[in-house]
């Protein structure tokens, strides 16, 4: 991590004049830099250093609707990789130098606000490193870009899951090919994609509505495109509203319905931001939740909450009562099949972690690009042109892999750990952890009251229910 030592106020001082002076020698620093005295100082030179990067990064800023004085001013400034990193060192030695919060009130929320931004703030240098140059192993990329490292698994971790569905799906041929050939019944014909979205998307918000008090006119619109690395994108444009894409480059299978229309929208990737918005930024005018630097801590969180509100919106059997009854059948498929279609997936999902053993490999240089998509065929599940797609996701966004699944067992073990079974306090939990500024590594904390997991696997600790989440 950058500088994880505090410094004095003498050093601080020490630092600022070199930096300053930097001018003076023919460095890059423009002006002096103002100390951030109060965390909305922090906030604002925050929103500053993420959208002067976001100029050398087209994808690093994936959303912004805060003043656009602030995106003005970043964008006369124009400052350097250079410049951006120097600020942001600085920025760092701020957070250390704010007042103690002890006796505060809201005491434990602005410390994880402190926090965030200080983790948040790690990232940016981290991206920076590599757009100057720097190559990380994926490992400590994931750590330093997303505050968590996903486990090793060898091929071995994957052996019972690939033996239970090859004795599932009998036939000739290898097992990747039966199972392509079994999934090709379950593909959603193009003519009839909108229609089962839509079905899909009103009932998952139907269900979060019930749960979750969703901001005044907050909506979405579902755009199909093609000739992308991902399946699907939520483009939050500020004021509770999204733009959501649906990528058809490839055939698109029933159950992905659901899943994209969980995921992108609700209680996914939209009610995510719309609640930051509504109650940090608005509420609060904590501005730095205005801006989403997609390569940080909080896309861990967004893509965990994203894939585990699947689960809080919908169980086993609610999802499969509702694709045998509205989406088969909207879609043209046998309805008599979903029990078929759902246990076998329910295999495959077990495989999840290969696809970030093909990643790490790739991205080390242990695999090449045709190696990588041979594991993903045979450990994932993939056909080839899916795991092309994928491969080419690893060139775009590297490391990023993790937040999907990582992210989801460790956001599952956080909200299950304080609600246990119950469906409702689920629902509560779940809610109050999109409203607030968690950090990944805060997610493995046991409940106050429980006692923490007996190992440092992804297991959760001792189930309890806890009224420990900050309030929205």
């Amino acid at each position: 991590m950058h500088g994880a030592e505090p410094v004095s106020r003498r050093a601080r001082a020490t630092l600022v004049t070199v930096l300053v002076a930097a001018l003076a020698g023919g460095g890059c620093l423009k002006k002096a830099i103002p100390m951030a005295t109060s965390e909305q100082a922090a906030a604002e030179t925050y929103v500053r250093l993420v959208l002067a990067l976001g100029r050398h990064d087209e994808a690093f800023v994936d959303a912004y609707y805060g003043p656009e004085a602030l995106r003005t001013e970043v964008a006369e400034a124009a400052w350097s990789l250079e410049e951006i990193n120097k600020r942001a060192a600085v920025l760092e030695v701020d957070l250390r130098r704010l007042p103690p919060l002890e006796g505060q009130p809201d005491a434990e929320l602005i410390g994880l606000r402190r926090a965030y931004i200080a983790r948040q703030l790690n990232a940016l240098r981290t991206r920076v490193s590599m757009l100057r140059g720097r190559r990380y192993p994926f490992d400590e990329e994931s750590r330093e870009l997303y505050d968590a490292v996903a486990p090793r698994n060898g091929e071995s971790a994957f052996t019972a899951t690939l033996e239970a569905l090859d004795a599932r799906l009998t036939g000739p041929g290898e097992l990747p090919a039966r199972f392509a050939a079994f999934r090709e019944a379950f593909v959603i014909p193009p003519a009839k994609l909108d229609a089962v979205f839509t079905a899909a998307i009103g009932e998952c918000r139907r269900r979060t509505a019930l749960h979750v008090s969703l901001p005044p006119g907050e909506r979405f619109t579902v755009g199909y495109v093609t000739n992308k690395p991902w399946s699907g994108y939520n483009w939050y444009k500020g004021q509770f509203t999204s733009l959501i894409e649906v990528n058809t480059d490839l055939p698109v299978f029933i159950d992905r319905a659901i899943d994209l229309a969980c995921h992108e929208g609700y209680p996914g990737h939209h009610v995510y931001n719309s609640l930051l918005e509504q109650h940090l930024v608005k509420e609060r005018g904590w501005v730095e939740f205005s801006v989403y630097p997609l390569f940080s801590p909080q896309s861990l969180i967004a893509e965990g909450t994203a894939n585990y509100g699947i689960q809080v919106a919908f169980s086993d059997a609610e999802r499969r009562a509702f694709e045998r009854d509205t989406l088969f059948p909207l879609a043209g498929l046998d309805p008599a099949r979903v029990d078929e279609y759902y246990d076998t997936l329910a295999l495959t999902r077990r495989l999840s972690y290969a696809g970030n053993e093909a990643a790490r490999g790739y991205l080390d240089g242990r695999m090449d690009a045709a190696r990588a998509a041979d594991w993903l065929v045979r450990f994932a599940m993939s056909t080839p042109a899916q795991a092309a797609q994928r491969v080419k996701f690893f060139d775009a966004y590297r490391s990023y892999v993790i937040n999907y699944n990582l992210g989801e067992d460790l956001v599952k073990g956080y909200v299950e750990a304080r609600a246990g079974d119950d469906p409702a306090a689920r629902w509560e939990v779940f809610a109050k952890l999109l409203a607030s500024p968690r950090l990944p590594s805060n997610l493995s904390e046991p409940a106050k009251g429980c006692a923490p997991s007996p190992s440092r696997s992804l297991a959760p600790p001792t189930r309890c229910v806890s009224s420990t989440v900050p309030n929205r």
